[in-house]
């Protein structure tokens, strides 16, 4: 049990880690990149990569893998553990083949589908979208692997080879286009380097598991194809309906706008930055289901649930409430520094957006103990709901608004979500909403709300970058600086001076009025014991 805290600990960090050095690399290469392939090409590479993400649906055979090997490893059956992974593997070909005439079927469609766009542009969506569709059928079959090394427990090599991925798509990307290679060389070294990352955790499982090819009868093929089926059919009506919020929305931006290329470039700005937002918030959830299993088993697992589900909800609840305070304060400079003016309407967009997910990432490790629980079809029930009001609400509002409005639709179907989520937690789940509201939602807006008003009062007030730019030390330092503009980095070294008074009048609120007192005792024990160490 040590050696699985210890990589339960160290996956978390490298996940960070990984978190860190994919938005810090993104914010410094994505500018770049735009400026390499074009603000068009981009949002073609956008287009396609959405489309192809709409037909990339499990039907719910990985959560159910997670699901039924952290089940079957619990009661030590490892031959049915087998037996079950030999049918998910048939189940994920035979999808497989189904995705393929799907993919082929739009893509012959594609010129009635994508009419706004121009024949240069969709020759070149033509081709990203083969790339990525081809590697995408690859992949595919691949994603057993994240839930079992998940259900073992193994985080370390299923983070470090996804830490991997993203060092190296950067870096031959960056090498690319350095060189001239353009849109499809982009697409094609994104490509690679999942394969790179996919046959490392297949050889790690191979190796570190006790996973292996069994014959099973007839009649126990038909038993787990029923097991799963009635497993995974709502999980299916899940993902369907998931898809109708991010995923769909590039498309109806394309069907309902004239300039589409250029419109669903600004969103895949937005979808770049809300992803940033959603990765570093619920990046520990899926390292939670082995615990949530054992816990469920136990005689008092309401309140244990309870307990748990309050602590991860602040946890996640107080990382996303900084991300938010710091965007409302300072984002809309950032996008203007990050990739220039032409794009600042992400800025409203994007704050439609996160708002919202602030209160529905606190809830995220719900979707946890619904997959444990076998209770995906109210799940499944939520999203539909969600969904379609999007869809609805995108078609309308990007008519008279653009992309704001797209935004603002996503927004309206989250807070939908979000109330569908707590009313089914509290009537199915077991989850106590009043004290997950007082002790989870309420406790920690004092601090959001405490730094949000100081904050904007000294972004209001103090205007670092004349103070930045007629300071003769700090400009003559700045000039022997061999990139960019004098200009510009005035402009990135006072967001920076903004952004980290504002994350401390944040962590200082949070502390204060956040934390409970048995908290902050916690918190200055474990650094006391650290020094006598």
């Amino acid at each position: 049990m040590g050696h699985k805290k210890s990589q339960l600990k160290l996956g978390a960090l490298i996940n960070y880690f990984a978190i860190g050095f994919n938005i810090i690399a993104g914010i410094i290469y994505t500018p770049w990149m735009i400026e390499q392939i074009g603000r068009n090409d981009y949002g073609l590479y956008t287009l396609a990569n959405s489309v192809i993400s709409m037909f990339l649906m499990d039907f719910g055979l990985s959560s159910a893998t997670g699901r039924y090997v952290a089940k079957y490893r619990a009661r030590g059956e490892t031959e049915e553990l087998n037996k079950f992974l030999n049918i998910i593997y048939r189940l994920y070909m035979l999808i497989d083949a189904i995705i393929f005439i799907a993919l082929i079927i739009v893509f012959f469609c594609s010129e009635l589908i994508y009419h706004n766009l121009t024949a240069e542009e969709l020759v070149k969506f033509k081709v990203v979208y083969c790339i990525a569709g081809l590697y995408s059928l690859i992949s595919f079959p691949c994603i057993t692997f994240n839930g079992i090394l998940n259900a073992f427990e193994e985080f370390l090599p299923l983070k470090i080879s996804d830490l991997l991925q993203k060092i190296l798509a950067i870096l031959f990307t960056v090498i690319a286009l350095y060189n001239g290679m353009g849109l499809y060389a982009l697409v094609t070294v994104n490509a690679a380097c999942g394969l790179v990352a996919i046959l490392i955790k297949f050889f790690y499982v191979r190796k570190n598991t006790k996973i292996k090819s069994v014959k099973l009868e007839p009649k126990e093929q038909r038993r787990f194809f029923k097991e799963i089926f009635t497993f995974s059919w709502w999980a299916t009506v899940c993902a369907l309906s998931y898809r109708l919020i991010f995923n769909i929305s590039p498309t109806l931006i394309g069907v309902v706008m004239t300039n589409a290329a250029e419109a669903i470039s600004v969103f895949g700005i937005i979808t770049t930055i809300e992803g940033y937002f959603h990765i570093i918030t619920t990046a520990i959830d899926g390292m939670f289901i082995s615990r949530i299993t054992r816990l469920l088993n136990k005689e008092n697992w309401k309140e244990e649930l309870n307990k748990f589900a309050v602590l991860i909800g602040r946890f996640q609840f107080g990382l996303n409430g900084l991300l938010v305070v710091a965007f409302l304060l300072v984002g809309k400079e950032f996008i203007r520094l990050w990739v220039g003016d032409e794009f600042i309407e992400a800025y409203l967009s994007i704050v439609f957006i996160v708002v919202p997910s602030l209160f529905y990432n606190a809830l995220h490790i719900m979707h946890t103990v619904i997959s444990v629980r076998n209770l995906v079809k109210y799940q499944a029930y939520i999203q539909i709901s969600a969904g379609i009001c999007n869809v609805i609400g995108t078609l309308i509002l990007c008519y008279f608004i653009g992309v704001v409005g797209a935004s603002l639709s996503i927004g309206i179907a989250f807070i939908v979500r979000i109330a569908l989520m707590l009313w089914f937690s509290s009537k199915k789940v077991g989850l106590d909403v009043k004290y997950f509201f007082k002790m989870c939602y309420l406790k920690m807006c004092v601090p959001v709300a405490v730094s949000l008003c100081l904050g904007f009062v000294l972004v209001t007030t103090l205007d670092f970058v004349p103070l930045l730019s007629g300071n003769a030390v700090i400009s003559g330092f700045l000039a022997k600086l061999p990139f960019g503009s004098v200009e510009t980095l005035t402009g990135w070294f006072a967001w920076v001076l903004e952004a980290a008074i504002v994350s401390v009048i944040y962590i200082l609120s949070i502390w204060f009025f956040g934390l409970k007192s048995s908290e902050r005792k916690s918190i200055l024990g474990k650094f006391g014991r650290k020094r006598k160490n």
